[in-house]
């Protein structure tokens, strides 16, 4: 990572997933697919076939959704509008949490949010996402891993494993060095023929070199960072960076490991007065052997949830046409690795993950070297324009209001950070944090030309080159509103169809009062005056 400017030189941490699952097996376990107009934008930018209507069954085919807490079930487990934006058959086990803390905390937030002014919304997956409401988590509901963590290792590649174990070779520990090419002579003197991706270079846990060689395609899924590093070593990239490290150029395209985004948050703190947090329990060996036991004896309690059961979408202001701003909703106060507790007069706390989601800064991934080993460049550009700072600052006015609402009036305490008194131009600039939602660096489009600006076509495939495929966070080109595991494991679904030749699934066609929900008046950032000013 390079020093960010903005942030007064901070350098903020960029951790990856390299683990079975990849960062499913380390998240937050927050199941967010982002808004309908996110992936209309999609469409907008040269993404065709990824529009709302046509993501939509994808997300579906890969969930089994258990609504939870909050949710409404008709016949069958799912009502008839979540049947428009639901799955119930699909590997990748969904809930929203069963308020393991038995604390009012949950839902007195919910209800301050709508107090508010900012509506209510029991289901964000489903019609409408903005406003309070339950998050929803990737944790198994029922079967054998119940309150398990349901990354995609245990939700996709072992059971494919158990099944077509004698077709699937997983090897571990081992690193992609660069992309083999055919035809890279002919394809560099004649505009007819492209070189062909034919197989991988990559060491083992050794450090020995092996090559794999692909009967049909190779498919690169090193994520956000490492996939157009990868491009890049490999030669497909910008002409003069890729001299500049000693490759030689198969495919020049100055957008590779262009158009980098991510999520920006930071902790919004408050005392809670009543002991209703659950603070004891984070600073109690002796409550946490009693939750990790119950967990292992009926895998449930404190140890088969996130933590993160509520949450929000909102406005920041009447310009904005949906929410730009997400919280997540935390029952006690706590450093994001879980070791430092809020202080606070009473002893009991709860925070707000504070965080914008369409940031209009831009950065970008460089290759430092042809070699893998030796880490990109990697510089996301955090907070260079101006807007992010007032989106962020009115993001924290709309925690405050919230705090201001009759549900928390003998809840809320004091304010612990920022504090009343705060500069918060300081603030942010000291105690922002990546979310870890890297993408767009191989963005998808019609053209790698100056206009769209695209790497991977509409089905992944990389222009330039034959035989090969992108399928991860890096072909989104624009980042979507909330976390990304949902929408990544989207992209994995509908590229599948794409890599197999199937025709893709039919959009889904909304009957009506089913539609993707819109406010009512975008003059006004709420729907109604709070409660509470």
């Amino acid at each position: 990572m390079e020093p960010s400017e903005t942030l007064g030189g901070r350098v903020i941490s960029c951790p990856r997933g390299k683990v079975l699952g990849g960062s499913s097996s380390i998240n937050g376990m927050v199941y967010v697919r982002g808004h309908s107009k996110d992936f209309d934008g999609w469409q907008e930018l040269g993404a065709d076939g990824w529009g709302y209507a046509n993501v939509l069954p994808y997300f579906k085919r890969a969930e089994n959704w258990n609504a939870g807490r909050g949710g409404e079930e008709g016949e069958g487990g799912i009502s008839e509008l979540e049947s428009y934006y639901r799955g119930k058959d699909g590997p990748l086990h969904v809930k929203n949490g069963d308020n393991a803390a038995s604390t009012p905390l949950f839902e007195a937030f919910i209800k301050a949010g709508g107090e508010a002014g900012y509506g209510i919304a029991r289901d964000y997956n489903s019609q409408r996402q903005e406003g309070f409401g339950p998050m929803a988590m990737t944790i198994f509901h029922d079967g054998p891993l119940k309150g398990m963590r349901c990354s995609t290792s245990s939700a996709y590649l072992h059971p494919a494993l158990e099944q077509y174990g004698d077709k699937i070779t997983v090897n571990t520990g081992v690193l992609a060095k660069r992309i083999l090419f055919d035809n890279v002579a002919a394809s560099s003197t004649s505009m007819e023929k492209k070189a062909r991706a034919v197989g991988v270079e990559y060491n083992d846990a050794s450090g020995n070199t092996h090559q794999i060689m692909a009967e049909k395609e190779v498919i690169a899924c090193t994520g956000s960072i490492q996939t157009p590093q990868l491009l890049q070593v490999s030669g497909i990239g910008d002409e003069e960076h890729l001299q500049s490290i000693g490759v030689e150029t198969i495919f020049h395209n100055e957008h590779v490991g262009q158009n980098l985004q991510d999520h920006l948050e930071l902790y919004f703190q408050q005392e809670v007065i009543p002991p209703i947090s659950i603070a004891p329990v984070m600073s109690s060996r002796f409550q946490q052997l009693k939750l990790g036991l119950q967990w292992i004896l009926t895998r449930t309690g404190l140890g088969a949830t996130n933590h993160f059961e509520s949450a929000a979408f909102v406005r920041s202001s009447s310009d904005k046409t949906y929410p730009d701003i997400q919280f997540h909703f935390l029952p006690v106060g706590v450093s994001y690795d879980g070791v430092t507790l809020a202080k606070s007069k009473s002893g009991h706390s709860m925070q707000i993950h504070i965080g914008t989601c369409r940031s209009k800064s831009r950065g970008y991934v460089k290759a430092t070297s042809s070699n893998m080993v030796d880490p990109p460049k990697i510089q996301f550009n955090y907070m260079s324009n101006e807007e992010d700072w007032q989106d962020m600052k009115r993001g924290i006015e709309v925690a405050r209001q919230t705090m201001r609402q009759p549900a928390m009036k003998d809840i809320a305490g004091e304010e612990i950070m920022p504090g009343k008194d705060a500069d918060l131009d300081e603030y942010i600039r000291q105690h922002v944090e990546s979310a870890y939602h890297p993408c767009g660096t191989c963005r998808m489009g019609r053209s790698p030309n100056e206009n769209d600006k695209a790497v991977v076509d509409n089905e992944g495939r990389v222009f330039g080159v034959d035989g090969l495929r992108v399928a991860d966070a890096s072909v989104f080109p624009s980042i979507t509103n909330g976390n990304l595991n949902a929408p990544v494991i989207m992209v994995a679904e509908k590229m599948a169809d794409h890599i197999l030749g199937r025709d893709p699934l039919p959009p889904v066609e909304f009957g009506k009062g089913c539609e993707p929900w819109s406010p009512p008046s975008l003059e006004v950032d709420r729907e109604k005056e709070p409660l509470n000013p």
